[in-house]
């Protein structure tokens, strides 16, 4: 198991005690929620069922039964209703001799057809009585992080607050990448461990089809732009299966993915084009959920000026490049690499890198134990000059930290005139937010900065070495 021991301690935890436990698993698609599960307890389920998905509730209550069935369960007739299958769920679990039963239902959210009365059955199952069995845990994961937060965790009838562990499972973080990569013997060097980052995020299914023959370039073309790559319609693929009406969902996260610091409510129900009511909320909600967007309130706003920026590594690679004229080369990334384009990608992709990797950035600061809050800035001087900083470390020991995060094939090299916006840009912060905390440029790059008569404009350097740190 790469990464993920924190998770497996404490499902074996919880699943460990001497009551009844009820524990969600929930992430984004693609991030390894069923395999962590079953990498924890092996084939020791009592029963597991995977909900199918897109079809109605007399067929996954066919599926369901089918799958009863082949656990053990004596009953030939089909189930009327959801009540009927965890009635014989029940009946199941009250046959096992199992001195710890296990339950796994793998994608629920997909088992909640339009009018199939699931979670009412389900409500009734968990309280009326397997909450009461010392012996049973109860397992459930879903991608649909949306339905596990509306039905699940703000449950407004039996199911509030029932939960006894809630795993939300992240993409991995650079070094989990690397040490994937490393078990299944590809070895990257730190620049293209990086590039893989910002293309694939740290999506294990991703990262698991990457093949150590050959580079990095190829690799791409092979799973992006060949006319058979796996990947080609992997971005509509994801949102069908997590929503149940995805066009606005991807509306909006393609009106995020054209302006790099983010876009306001207002600016996104403008350019989406929604009606008025609270559908855009909704959306908006459910794709900070699923892991698709950001939603952070700029230094120094009020609630008025959150900002809901694209957040996903591959979805801004598949909108920015594989919709691209010209994709379907077996060769396109490999020859695009050098482009001016790239260069703009690359630069938006790396802040997006950085932003997911904070507490690295911290450990290497060294202030991993003090109180820090992150956040972006814009605003403008007395004479109007603008000024943006897209990542501020608001420190509890009376410093600010003005993050500049620069993607380079080589050490960054600042002149004269960057030395001089630097300043410029640190005065105009200082000025409009009227902080009395000292602060301080930092530079987050991949190789550090070059030596040179400008290069102390930076008081600290963090270089993708220590991004990728464990």
């Amino acid at each position: 198991m790469i990464g993920r021991r924190e998770e497996q301690r404490l499902l074996r935890d919880f699943a460990g005690r001497e009551e009844a436990q009820f524990i969600v698993v929930y992430g984004r698609r693609r991030v390894g929620k069923t395999f962590l599960v079953r990498e924890t307890f092996g084939d020791s389920f009592t029963f597991f069922y995977s909900g199918v998905a897109n079809v109605g509730a007399k067929r996954q209550l066919r599926e369901f039964g089918k799958t009863l069935r082949a656990h053990g369960h004596s009953a030939e007739k089909e189930f009327e209703d959801w009540f009927d299958a965890f009635d014989g769920l029940r009946a199941l679990l009250k046959g096992s001799k199992d001195a710890k039963r296990v339950v796994f239902i793998d994608e629920m959210p997909w088992m909640d057809s339009k009018r199939s009365g699931f979670v009412p059955a389900f409500e009734h199952f968990w309280n009326g009585w397997a909450a009461g069995q010392k012996n049973l845990t109860l397992i459930v994961c879903g991608s649909a992080a949306s339905w596990i937060t509306k039905k699940i965790f703000h449950n407004r009838g039996g199911l509030y607050n029932r939960t006894t562990l809630q795993i939300h499972l992240t993409p991995f973080s650079l070094a989990e990448c690397k040490e994937l990569l490393d078990a299944d013997g590809i070895r990257m060097n730190l620049h293209d461990l990086i590039e893989i980052y910002m293309i694939f995020g740290g999506i294990p299914y991703y990262l698991k089809m990457i093949d150590g023959r050959y580079g990095l370039p190829k690799n791409v073309d092979h799973l992006c732009f060949a006319d058979s790559a796996p990947l080609r319609a992997e971005f509509e693929a994801v949102f069908q299966s997590l929503f149940r009406t995805p066009e606005k969902h991807m509306e909006v996260v393609k009106a995020a993915a054209e302006k790099k610091k983010g876009l306001t409510r207002k600016e996104i129900k403008a350019r989406v084009g929604f009606p008025d009511g609270g559908n855009l909320t909704r959306i908006l909600k459910e794709l900070e959920e699923s892991g698709f967007v950001r939603a952070y309130l700029p230094f120094g706003k009020k609630k008025q000026g959150m900002l809901y920026q694209l957040s996903d590594p591959f979805t801004l690679f598949s909108l920015t490049w594989m919709q691209y004229p010209g994709g379907g080369a077996d060769d396109f990334w490999s020859g695009f690499m050098k482009s001016g384009a790239y260069n703009a990608w690359g630069g938006y992709a790396f802040e997006q890198l950085c932003l997911a990797h904070i507490p690295q950035i911290k450990r290497a600061l060294g202030i991993s134990g003090v109180l820090v809050k992150a956040a972006a800035w814009r605003g403008s001087g007395a004479t109007g000059d603008g000024a943006q900083v897209d990542l501020v470390l608001d420190r509890e020991d009376n410093v600010i930290d003005l993050c500049e995060m620069k993607y380079a094939s080589d050490e960054y090299a600042v002149d004269k005139k960057t030395d001089l916006a630097l300043r410029n840009r640190a005065g105009i912060f200082s000025r409009a937010t009227k902080t009395r905390k000292a602060v301080r440029l930092v530079l987050v790059t991949t190789y550090g900065v070059h030596p040179g008569e400008y290069a102390s404009v930076f008081q600290s350097v963090v270089t993708m070495e220590e991004l990728a740190s464990v």
